[in-house]
């Protein structure tokens, strides 16, 4: 008899990595009876995926309020751990927009003053699961658990609060439970909302920061398994002929393109104006006969018309290639992947030379190609927001993982662009050697092999 997993799908992040690669497929394959636990509004079925929709999936009115406050507290422990103040960096503003906004930020600063040690953390994470066991949300789970009976749940993203109440209901089933470190950048953060048996991480990078920022876990609850989301680099074929992707983008054959990849607006706020400077280093290069064109990906989530002046005022040079995720909402985590963008983005990096952007992980993406990545570290003249910095960006904890500076080619000013374009395109193997070396500590040795270790990891803990 094949054992069920459930595949608890808390938000959208998860489809890229675990619905849109051969994770589900690879699972069938080995015996699973696989079934997504879906609480978004993607139909799975539609890409021949099993699922539950999860419906009422209600919070307890105070765990939201709690949840920020658990993160604050855990920030306030990394400072005292490490006495480096870069996690302060790492904490949004409260919000004072309404009567109802400033209340639940007073909420927060007070519990956060109450509680602000190891002993007061500890009783605000048992008071959240105490919470969502009081919920509806959570007594559905139970039924649908007790009705379906699965061996194992998997979550594809340690994040959402929403995934609280079914991983508590699993617990208290006595089923086992695994959740999946969804990004590089994550565990200093302080987002690790969820408890789980279980922990699938990256790397022994990653492994040893669990281990750092959560001592409650101990070392044989963690799997290092890397990530799915760049086993689709590996699939050749994903790939188009390079004349039908140029003629689909309206691209020239005889130009060489630049990737320009964009970032959201709390990265980038400037975004706009560093693709500026770029297409002016291009305009001056093609004066020297280079043949250079940008091909623009912007973020997934940026549906902002802030590049529309750049676009129209460069258009001979850029060409915008949007991302195919579909918006469904109006904030960044309600805004969905597809099967269709995984090509797409694969064949902008194969058909581009290398990639620029502000401190983007589309590093490892590009490095996985063979080429190059420049970081853009300078700010624009007279534009300034009084907490961002792009210097500040790579202070950031997970910018130490890097072995060497040389892993990139840094812009530290837009005089530069030209001539470090230019020498990147006649040579730049040891930035991509020195890349790839920093893919290595981020992620495993076979990163196509990611969806094979997670299920061989999920087999050895029902054995």
């Amino acid at each position: 008899m094949s054992k069920k997993i459930f595949i608890l799908l808390p938000d959208g992040v998860g489809l890229r990595n675990f619905a849109f690669t051969q994770f589900y497929n690879m699972g069938k394959e080995k015996g699973f009876d696989i079934v997504f636990w879906n609480n978004t509004i993607f139909d799975l079925r539609s890409v021949g995926i099993n699922e539950i929709k999860i419906s009422g999936s209600k919070l307890h009115p105070l765990t939201d309020v709690l949840k920020t406050a658990k993160i604050h507290l855990e920030l306030n422990q990394f400072i005292r751990k490490t006495n480096d103040t870069i996690y302060d960096t790492y904490r949004f503003p409260f919000s004072n927009k309404s009567i109802k906004s400033k209340l639940k930020s007073f909420l927060i600063k007070l519990i956060i003053k109450l509680f602000d040690s190891e002993k007061g953390l500890n009783k605000i994470r048992n008071q959240i699961k105490r919470q969502e066991r009081s919920t509806a949300y959570y007594k559905k789970s139970l039924q649908t658990l007790q009705r379906e009976r699965p061996s194992f749940v998997f979550c594809t993203n340690q994040r959402p609060v929403i995934a609280i109440a079914p991983l508590l209901a699993a617990h208290d089933l006595g089923i086992s439970t695994a959740t999946f470190i969804f990004s590089w950048d994550n565990l200093p953060k302080a987002t690790m909302v969820v408890e789980t048996d279980y922990y699938f991480v990256w790397s022994n990078f990653m492994k040893k920061e669990l281990l750092f920022y959560y001592p409650n876990i101990i070392e044989n609850q963690i799997f290092i398994t890397g990530t799915p989301q760049f086993e689709p680099h590996f699939d050749s074929s994903l790939l188009m002929k390079k004349e039908s992707f140029f003629n689909k983008y309206n691209l020239d054959l005889n130009k060489k393109y630049i990737c320009f990849s964009g970032d959201d607006i709390t990265t980038s706020p400037y975004d706009e104006t560093y693709l500026e400077d770029i297409a002016k280093a291009i305009t001056l290069l093609n004066k020297k006969d280079f043949d250079l064109g940008v091909i623009f990906r912007r973020c997934p989530v940026d549906f902002s018309n802030r590049y529309d002046i750049v676009l129209k005022k460069y258009a001979e040079i850029i060409v915008p290639i949007d991302p195919l995720w579909k918006q469904n909402g109006e904030t960044w985590n309600t805004v969905m992947p597809t099967t269709e963008d995984l090509s797409l983005q694969i064949n902008i990096i194969a058909n581009s030379e290398f990639v620029i952007n502000i401190a983007s992980s589309m590093v490892f993406d590009f490095v996985a190609f063979n080429k190059a990545c420049m970081y853009i570290n300078y700010n624009e003249k007279n534009k300034s927001l009084k907490d961002w910095n792009s210097k500040k960006v790579y202070n950031f904890v997970h910018f130490r993982s890097m072995p060497s500076k040389e892993a990139v080619i840094w812009l530290t000013n837009k005089d530069e662009i030209p001539s470090k374009i230019e020498k990147t395109l006649n040579n730049s193997e040891t930035t991509i050697k020195k890349a790839e070396e920093w893919f290595k500590i981020i992620n495993i040795e076979n990163p196509e092999q990611a969806s094979e270790n997670i299920w061989n990891s999920i087999l050895k803990i029902l054995a």
